[in-house]
């Protein structure tokens, strides 16, 4: 997958990642850097349990990457200490 495919992914990702785990953002850079490390730490769970991690840019590469994203913004607000309201 190329750079700018991984940028819209990690976007995606991490916008709907940040509104699941404390409904507001943390800023579009560090959505998109939040959501490019999720795809990756999702596509390496994924892989661990059997299924395909990463395919591309489509739904079921962005369900891995939504998943991926939120275990890495929990982990994150957890570490940082930040909590939502």
């Amino acid at each position: 997958m190329s750079v700018i495919g991984w940028i819209i992914l990690g976007l995606i990702a991490g916008f709907i990642g940040s509104k699941i785990v404390n409904k507001t953002g943390s800023g579009m850079l560090m959505d998109i850097v939040l959501g490019i490390v999720g795809a990756i730490v999702g596509g390496v769970i994924f892989s661990f349990f059997g299924a395909s991690g990463i395919t591309g840019l489509n739904i079921y590469s962005l369900v891995v990457a939504v998943i991926g994203a939120v275990v890495v913004l929990w982990l994150y607000h957890t570490v940082s200490g930040r909590r939502s309201i």
